[in-house]
């Protein structure tokens, strides 16, 4: 078996004994940026686009609250996790703080069996939930599609794995970028690389979602060549500043943009399309 893409990245503020951990049941699923205090995670999450963001009640003290509420204000779409390794006379008062904060997750980590449940909870992390939404959007808007569709719609959407030009989005779907640009012209439908475009708006529409996320963070995140080259984009295919996207739309509202313009208009010509198969 090969190995297994690393799909998710954890900003953390963890206790060194607890980093070790966590790089172990993390391995080949999520990477940990470990951190060492509230200031440096909230100066990352600002710089750099996270999925989650993991916290040791050991590592943290009331004087972090306000800190800790910063962070959960400032980027509310990326799930924050703390976890407890052991129990002391503060625990309570730590909770309390993480309670107040607005961090709503606690998971024990006490033993193996907690930090698998930390495990499953990062694989499953709410990152994804664009992704899922949109794939549920199609099949509702196109009962009956053939696989080869849902397929493509599915790799198209995804944010993890380096889908960002048609030549990836071809080898996500084991056939040539020619091949795959020729069936849509031949369906009369919207180039792959329309489809492929608007989908990565909306996941930049969901980042930007976090007040505390920056356009270059974004930028960086969906691996665009630079914010400049984000810009552009945007102009090219929403005729808008990224200020101006920023302020209009978010994940949802680029989908319903999404459903609108590539999969509405289209139906009848979806519904019977694969793109897998020879027309």
């Amino acid at each position: 078996m090969g190995a297994i893409a690393v799909r998710n990245t954890a900003t953390t503020l963890l206790a060194p004994n607890e980093r070790t951990r966590f790089d172990t049941f993390g391995q080949g699923y999520y990477r940990g940026l470990h951190r060492d205090s509230v200031e440096q995670l909230l100066r990352d999450l600002r710089m750099h686009s996270a999925d989650v963001v993991v916290i040791s009640a050991a590592s943290i003290g009331p004087r972090d609250a306000v800190r800790l509420a910063t962070v959960v204000r400032e980027f509310p779409r990326i799930p924050a996790i703390a976890v407890l390794s052991s129990y002391s006379s503060a625990t309570a008062q730590t909770v309390l703080t993480l309670g107040r904060s607005g961090v709503r997750t606690v998971v024990d980590v006490q033993t193996s069996s907690g930090w698998s449940e930390l495990h499953n909870l990062l694989v499953a992390d709410a990152s994804r939930l664009l992704e899922r939404a949109a794939v549920a959007m199609v099949a509702g808007e196109l009962p009956n599609a053939t696989p080869g569709c849902l397929r493509f719609f599915d790799v198209v959407f995804r944010r993890h794995g380096g889908v960002r030009t048609v030549r990836q989005l071809a080898d996500g779907l084991s056939i040539s970028a020619s091949t795959l640009m020729s069936r849509f012209f031949r369906a009369n439908l919207p180039a792959p690389k329309q489809y492929l475009a608007v989908a990565r708006l909306a996941h930049a529409a969901r980042l930007l979602e976090n007040p505390g996320a920056s356009v270059s963070s974004v930028a960086n995140s969906l691996e665009y060549s630079s914010p400049q080259s984000f810009g552009r984009h945007l102009q090219l295919f929403m005729q808008l500043t990224p200020r101006e996207f920023r302020r209009r739309y978010d994940g949802d509202g680029m989908l319903e943009t999404f459903r609108q313009e590539l999969v509405i208009p289209h139906k009848e010509h979806l519904r019977a399309f694969d793109p897998l198969l020879t027309c």
